[in-house]
């Protein structure tokens, strides 16, 4: 299977077949999340150090699996 790199967001109506790989960061060198709501990233070191992935809520950073904050708005 081939792939294929894409610079602007990909939408599917028909869902994704396979693995879909997020951007990685650390809780430094993440983005700040303001104005990329609903942008999913891998977080390495996020809270107490455990990995996760996060979602922007258009302020911070949130953990998928609760809804604490991961990195807080600066």
């Amino acid at each position: 299977m081939a792939t294929t790199t894409f610079s602007g967001p990909v939408v599917s109506t028909n869902g994704f077949e396979g693995a879909v790989q997020v951007p990685t960061y650390t809780v430094a060198t993440a983005p700040a999340a303001t104005g990329l709501d609903g942008t999913v990233i891998y977080v390495s070191d996020g809270v107490a150090g455990s990995p996760g992935l996060a979602f922007s809520d258009g302020t911070n950073w949130k953990r998928v699996d609760t809804p604490a904050t991961t990195i807080a708005a600066v």
